[in-house]
């Protein structure tokens, strides 16, 4: 398997693992009544996500100029980390809209 397709994965993994993590930490943060520190954590889980997803873009670029990408367990499973930590994301701020309407 192709050493650049590897690095690239476990970029994925790493940067929508740790925007996931952000994601938990906003949730309890909310749970907490500390809504603005849970808004704090859901804007660095983004940040993390772009990052993710530049990654993702880097690849998907690569196959539409016509360079196959060999397909691994790896890629799936960094995929699979990316599509549920996008999930966890926009929940953890349906949670922190939630928690702040019953601040109020």
């Amino acid at each position: 398997m192709d050493e650049k397709i590897i690095e690239i994965s476990f970029n994925i993994i790493a940067h929508a693992g740790d925007a996931k993590g952000l994601a938990f930490e906003a949730i309890k943060e909310a749970k907490e009544g500390n809504i603005e520190a849970a808004r704090e954590c859901i804007k660095k889980s983004k940040e993390g996500m772009v990052v993710a997803h530049r990654f993702q873009t880097e690849l998907i670029q690569n196959e539409a100029s016509g360079n196959k990408t060999e397909m691994s367990v790896i890629l799936v499973h960094a995929q699979d980390h990316l599509m549920n930590a996008m999930n966890f994301q926009q929940l953890a701020e349906e949670f922190i809209d939630l928690y702040e309407r019953l601040e109020k």
